[in-house]
């Protein structure tokens, strides 16, 4: 009985070991398999990126020295190196206008104005992302302040102490000494601010 238990153990240990020698050299095929496959996708991805077009690839960012006329971009710097500054807000894209070959470069920016800059800042290709940003509406009254907006209350329904619009009789800009020119609750001019340029002596 002894003997009959140890044959039966002997030969389970014998047909696990040729199990595990014959699954070897499969497990060893797949990995071949696998990376002749890797190796053949690789390549084909190198093959693709050498042809593809580096200007149609939407969230390229280079210097718009790189670019391509008709291009739209977003996310484009003011100085070199300083970071995106222009054209970030959702939906928004700018056009390249003129070829970049000199130093500056002439872009159409979304309010309509024409803007040189240089050519060695960097921008974004494609347009930014929410395009229907805009047009979402808010339900009520309370989905600003979730937003975390709070209310704005007008200059002319304060007091004098709050306000320069404040105090008067009836809806009146004019109180206090600054007269008819609006401006913020502190006191500067909030259409065009303090005139800086030098005033031109005419002789």
């Amino acid at each position: 009985m002894a003997l009959l238990r140890n044959r039966t153990v002997s030969l389970n240990l014998f047909n696990r070991f040729l199990h595990q020698s014959f699954r070897v050299p499969n497990r060893n095929l797949s990995y071949v398999a696998s990376d002749v496959h890797n190796q053949s996708t690789i390549e084909s991805m190198k093959r693709d990126l050498l042809n593809l077009d580096i200007n149609s690839q939407i969230g390229s960012c280079m210097p718009i020295a790189s670019m391509r006329i008709g291009t739209f971009i977003h996310n484009i710097e003011v100085n070199p190196g300083q970071g995106g500054k222009l054209v970030r807000a959702a939906g928004t894209s700018a056009k390249i206008l003129k070829e970049p070959k000199s130093r500056y470069c002439l872009i159409r920016l979304p309010s309509g104005a024409e803007k040189l800059i240089d050519t060695q800042c960097r921008a974004t290709v494609g347009t930014v992302s929410n395009p229907s940003h805009g047009a979402k509406k808010l339900r009520k009254a309370g989905h600003s302040r979730w937003l975390g907006r709070r209310p704005v209350v007008r200059g002319v329904a304060m007091n004098p102490v709050d306000h320069p619009h404040g105090g008067g009789e009836g809806r009146s800009k004019s109180s206090g000494s600054y007269g008819k020119s609006s401006r913020t609750p502190w006191g500067k001019p909030c259409k065009c601010g303090f005139k800086t340029a030098k005033s031109r002596r005419r002789n």
